[in-house]
């Protein structure tokens, strides 16, 4: 099965608003306050949007964002180009945490991050300069611990846990491919990279992932249009069909009942991926999948500064 004869999905797709996003990333659904935090990573700023009311709140940052997570104190995460921050909702104010990244190379900053069902938070690097797999996987803890787990990427995707923790999955963009760690969410170990999916024979690039609460893993196929939805064995199942030209980036599931998909997207990435389209950079809204997603974990920052 491929990228053309996969079932495709009959959703409902709609932009959640009439802003777009130069690099729309990262969604993420809070279910304590019932709304949805993104990023535009290169236009430094992180979203936040109460579908229930329409209300919205942004705020600005000083440096690229290249993910973010939520905290189990309520505040937010961020990893920014080589370090870490948090930002409070509440009043706005970031805070560093004091965890500086020591890139293997120039031109690198972080980029797509999950946090562990034990509260870390696992976050890869990117090269700027094509070929260049000098890109690493980290493991923060809310202590200011940062571990290594892996490297030599080029473009770090898909970051995202099965429903039992016990499967990290990632991928490298550009070698469109996406692995999988066994993982113990307890202790935070991690074993070795085993080959998962090969996209390269789909014809499909990956860019950011979620997992259902089945288990299935849904990925943005950034360069094709295309969400695709893969079975826990790593079988392709269905497609959402969108433009080419949309750029889609990273799915998140979130509204009350966990079953609506909200998907990021790009108009103008600064670097390879500009588009006209009208809807390019939109966050997309989709009903219909029959699907119910998994509430987001939180990272641990009982230890880290206030």
């Amino acid at each position: 099965m491929n990228a053309l004869t996969a079932p495709a999905l009959a959703a409902r797709i709609h932009p959640l608003l009439p802003q777009r996003d130069l690099l729309g990333e990262c969604p993420l659904w809070d279910v304590a306050t019932q709304s949805l935090y993104w990023i535009d990573g290169r236009a430094q700023l992180v979203h936040r949007y109460w579908p229930a009311d329409g209300r919205q709140q942004q705020w600005a940052l000083h440096a690229h964002i290249g993910s973010i997570a939520l905290c189990r104190s309520g505040r937010l995460l961020l990893a920014l180009e080589d370090d870490f921050h948090f930002l409070d909702p509440d009043s706005g104010q970031t805070t560093p945490m004091g965890v500086q990244v020591q890139h293997s190379a120039e031109r690198m900053r972080l980029n797509d991050g999950r946090c562990d069902r034990g509260g870390r938070f696992v976050v890869g690097s990117m090269s700027m300069t094509p070929q260049s797999p000098t890109g690493k996987l980290y493991q923060l803890s809310g202590d200011g611990r940062l571990r290594e787990l892996d490297q030599g990427f080029q473009v770090a995707n898909a970051t995202c846990f099965s429903p039992n923790g016990r499967w990290l999955y990632f991928a490298d963009s550009p070698a469109r491919q996406i692995w999988r760690y066994a993982y113990d969410p307890a202790t935070g170990a991690c074993g070795a990279r085993q080959a998962f999916i090969d996209t390269a024979a789909l014809g499909l690039a990956p860019d950011g992932a979620t997992v259902d609460a089945q288990g299935y893993l849904w990925v943005a196929m950034v360069l094709n249009g295309q969400l695709a939805r893969f079975t826990p064995n790593g079988e392709l199942a269905a497609t959402v069909d969108f433009p080419a030209d949309a750029f889609i980036t990273c799915p998140a599931f979130g509204g009350p009942a966990l079953q609506t998909l909200y998907l990021t997207s790009i108009s103008n990435s600064g670097n390879l991926l500009r588009s006209s389209h009208p809807d390019a950079g939109a966050v997309f809204v989709i009903d219909g999948l029959a699907a119910t997603g998994l509430e987001e974990a939180r990272f641990d920052d009982s230890q880290s500064p206030r």
